[in-house]
């Protein structure tokens, strides 16, 4: 946890977990990859880098997200039909032309606090 972070007292009770939505990873264990669900649909630039390609180092790809897990992301190209699988690790950021839908995860009712696993 950050230090100087402080967690709701619960009474002895350990915390609640944030409610799960149907389709999506936990909230307090992703992020990124539940944005892009969140947007699904929606035109998205994405830049990537590729390292030690001689071919192509970054590339930027443009589509409608149609799904997006942990480990990677699927763009469709609306005007050529062509379907991208991107994985994560490449992908440096995501912009989109239009407003974006994005709930900021929760944690005990306490909004901004999150649980992390240790790694």
């Amino acid at each position: 946890m950050p230090s100087g972070a402080v967690l709701p007292a619960t009474g002895g009770q350990a915390p609640t977990q944030a409610p799960q939505v149907p389709g999506m990873l936990p909230i307090e264990q992703s992020y990124i990859e539940n944005i892009l669900r969140l947007n699904k649909g929606k035109l998205a630039t994405v830049y990537a880098t590729f390292e030690n390609n001689t071919e192509w180092n970054a590339r930027i790809f443009k589509g409608l997200i149609e799904a997006a897990g942990r480990d990677h992301l699927i763009l469709s190209d609306p005007e050529t039909g062509i379907r991208y699988l991107i994985p994560m690790i490449y992908l440096d950021y995501v912009t989109f032309d239009e407003e974006i839908e994005y709930d900021y995860p929760t944690f005990g009712g306490v909004q901004g606090l999150t649980q992390y696993n240790p790694r």
